[in-house]
């Protein structure tokens, strides 16, 4: 599993990640349980996929935003 996410990327990753998961627990009781459970697995999804820095859409779409050396 190659790396295919830039530095930009991954950060813009890590932020959303988090605030899509923290949106989901503040906002638990008023947008309901299935709205909650989207955005921490969505939320979840771009925390992973920011820290490890690979996405496996962008393998299948041949896309790349990490710079070539």
């Amino acid at each position: 599993m190659q790396k295919n996410e830039g530095t930009a990327d991954r950060i813009i990753r890590i932020i959303l990640g988090i605030v899509l998961i923290g949106l989901g627990v503040y906002f638990q009781s008023s947008w309901g349980t299935v709205a909650m459970i989207v955005l921490i697995v969505v939320g979840l999804i771009a925390l992973i996929t920011g820290i490890i820095g690979y996405c496996g859409l962008y393998s299948l779409l041949k896309i790349s935003t990490l710079k070539k050396k």
